[in-house]
């Protein structure tokens, strides 16, 4: 395979879908879901096998994609939990790099910062970016029904023409292709890094007619784990029992087929989508020269064990795709090392470092993740091969530590009892070792690793001040006028298309791509 080293600074483009689990994807096993796009990237691309968020929610996953920093070092607790300015984000690095930095689509930002380091944003976000989503440890027997999720999605799965959600990612999408061109028709001789993030498969379980029909009835895989009784599930689900009122309704087999029909039907939207916007790179001239790299902020489990949505470190919940398909660079290959989210930030500053010319900046802030880039030349060592999560979000009564190292997982909480579990010999995860002797010097080591990495006592005070901070703000700002943080994108109307003070002849040339022969 040809290295590109020597050949200038590459695009960078990230593909992000909304609670797409691995397991929900051809090229990770999956034998219904139809994700050709994704299949075809990863066959020519490199898989990281065992891919992991950091933490099973969406504002907290996605801020620790974004900064390589644990959760609760920045205080991304929960969907409500603000991202600071003075964080820094990959966005920021490669900004400062020399590459032009833009965003389609979902991020979750919550404060008056709506930008994080991206230059140009192209939609607003699907979600609030105020304060009024966050969780309330003080309050745990009650159930938020505003916002927190209820079982309609599952018992109203099918079809529908359009949806909040679809009315968001169409336009998530054409403004992805159309920035393309743009990026292809601009003077600017930068690089770019786009992010481009749906919100799709995530719930709610409804998709046009179209995807739907791409499935039968009949061929929708049911759980691998049936529903677990309630009073055999661990302390953390009960909790998510109640926290999405799953024992308020009767969830029968064809509703779980049809919720997870109509999420692969969305899965098959999404893959769609990418389609469209490689399809926009090769016509543009720019496939060749773009890093794409493919993955979510988290999973969904879909009815496993009984359980819906995220917020588990059960592997549905938590392990993502991963995917960096850059055929000229890298070559094609699967990597078995546990690998998560705040790694994605030193990758991509030693991507642009490599292929730009730039060289790299410090780190004023230190990153916990560490950089793939031996990992994607096939040269790291075994001991790069570890996933670190911290769950504070709705469900939890006390933070939810977790270590994913080698073949073994450990949960820790302290209001519950541990989980340890050999993900080699139990995949689905039903043989909790902990309190085992076979396992007891292992499972004495992470306990000593948690007491060592985390001040169990500090966090939990941390995110319980931030929460009643953040109660008394939103009730506060919601008192008289009140003024949003959502992000507005901006179109400025007289500067697009043909005005009178613009030369019509000019105007048509430059938008026209590829420009006519002889121009």
């Amino acid at each position: 395979m040809a290295n590109r080293e020597d050949s200038g600074p590459m695009n960078i483009l990230i593909l992000m879908a909304d609670q797409l689990s691995a397991f929900g994807v051809g090229a990770y096993g999956n034998s219904v879901v139809k994700t050709p796009v994704m299949d075809r990237l990863a066959g020519e691309g490199v898989v990281f096998d065992n891919a992991y968020c950091n933490s099973p929610l969406c504002a907290p996953a996605r801020f620790t994609m974004m900064t390589g920093q644990n959760a609760h070092r920045i205080g991304a607790y929960d969907n409500a939990a603000e991202l600071p300015s003075q964080v820094l984000t990959y966005a920021h690095y490669l900004r400062y790099m020399g590459y032009k930095t833009s965003l389609a689509g979902k991020m979750h930002f919550i404060g008056p910062d709506q930008l994080h380091g991206f230059e140009r944003r192209l939609t607003t976000d699907i979600y609030p970016a105020d304060f009024g989503w966050a969780a309330d440890w003080e309050m745990t027997d009650d159930r938020f029904d505003w916002w927190y999720h209820n079982m309609s999605s599952v018992k109203e799965a099918g079809v529908a023409h359009v949806t909040n959600q679809l009315d968001y990612d169409d336009e998530v999408g054409y403004r992805a292709v159309r920035e393309l061109y743009d990026f292809a028709r601009d003077k600017d001789p930068r690089p770019f890094m786009m992010t481009v993030s749906f919100t799709h498969p995530h719930d709610p379980y409804t998709t046009r007619e179209k995807y739907w029909n791409l499935y039968d009835n009949d061929e929708i895989d049911l759980p691998s784990v049936p529903a677990i009784p309630y009073e055999d599930q661990d302390p953390h689900s009960k909790r998510l029992y109640h926290v999405s009122a799953i024992n308020d309704v009767e969830i029968t087999e064809q509703d779980i087929r049809n919720a997870r029909r109509a999420y692969y039907g969305n899965t098959s939207y999404v893959d769609e989508w990418f389609g469209k916007i490689m399809d926009a790179l090769e016509n543009t001239g720019q496939a060749d020269n773009t890093i794409v790299i493919v993955l979510s902020d988290h999973g969904d489990m879909l009815g496993e064990r009984g359980l819906w949505y995220k917020m588990s470190y059960f592997e549905r919940s938590c392990r993502i795709p991963f995917i960096v398909h850059a055929p000229g660079r890298f070559e094609a290959k699967r990597v078995a090392n546990n690998v998560s989210h705040i790694d994605l930030l030193p990758t991509l500053v030693d991507l642009a470092g490599m292929t730009g010319g730039v060289e790299k900046p410090d780190y004023p802030d230190p990153v916990d993740g560490r950089s793939l880039l031996g990992l994607l030349n096939g040269k790291a060592s075994d001991d790069e091969d570890e996933a670190i999560g911290e769950y504070m979000g709705e469900g939890s009564v006390a933070p939810v530590f977790m270590i994913r190292r080698g073949r073994y997982k450990y949960i820790s909480c302290d209001c519950d009892p541990a989980q340890l579990y050999d993900l080699e010999a139990d995949p689905n995860e039903l043989s909790n070792l902990s309190g085992h002797s076979d396992y007891a010097d292992l499972e004495a080591a992470f306990e000593a690793e948690v007491a060592e990495r985390w001040s169990v006592e500090e966090v939990s005070e941390a995110v319980m001040r931030s929460q009643r901070i953040r109660h008394l703000i939103f009730k506060a700002m919601t008192k008289g006028e009140f003024t949003p943080w959502d992000f507005q994108p901006f179109s400025d109307a007289s500067q697009q298309f043909m005005r009178n003070h613009m030369d019509l002849n000019k105007v048509e040339a430059e938008r026209r791509y590829p420009p006519a022969k002889g121009v």
